[in-house]
């Protein structure tokens, strides 16, 4: 089913919405909930949460690109849900990409307001039309899917050390990019 009908399903309130977006996007919700949580259950969980979190969140948005919308939706619940689990245990994997990520952008009280964090927002997807497909691509699978250094080797057949010194150039050039655009790192 197209995405304008799933939408539309959503605004008419009708629950097969939710079997049909199960159905198209539910294996890439699992995917990222699995990548963050690295536990089925807790991954299906959040999925099912995600679910909820669309029907209410769609009345009030249109998004224009529901794959996006919906796995926004679920990264952020799986996130907040690896942060209410990782007290005791840690997914080394989304530490590893957090801890990464953290000298180029951290989560420092300064960026308190909803304007400066769309700023950022805007710079970093910026930046990442200014790579190649190939760099913005293997950024977005580290730290947005959090895949793991090895699962890109296999998707892209490059090897390890090219793809960990390609992500530790482009977080050096995000670093100095963000900084040229007034933003505190």
């Amino acid at each position: 089913m197209e995405d304008e009908k799933i939408i539309g399903l959503f605004w008419e309130r009708n629950e097969r919405a939710i079997s049909e977006t199960s159905s198209k996007y539910g294996r890439l919700c699992a995917y990222i909930a699995d990548n963050i949580l690295s536990n089925h259950e807790d991954s299906e969980e959040c999925v099912n949460d995600s679910y909820l979190a669309l029907w209410n969140a769609i009345p009030e948005n249109r998004p224009n690109r529901f794959s996006v919308f919906l796995s926004r939706i679920v990264r952020n619940l799986a996130l907040k849900k690896y942060e209410y689990i990782s007290a005791a245990k840690r997914n080394s994997s989304a530490v590893a990409s957090f801890e990464e990520l953290g000298d180029c952008v951290s989560g420092r009280e300064s960026v308190e307001s909803e304007m400066e964090r769309k700023h950022i927002e805007a710079a970093i997807n910026h930046f990442l039309w200014q790579q190649g497909e190939e760099k913005r691509n293997v950024f977005i699978r580290r730290y947005w899917y959090f895949d793991s250094i090895e699962a890109i080797c296999k998707r892209t057949s490059s090897s390890q050390s090219r793809i960990i010194s390609m992500l530790y150039e482009m977080r050096q050039k995000l670093r100095k990019y963000l900084e040229s655009e007034g933003i505190e790192v």
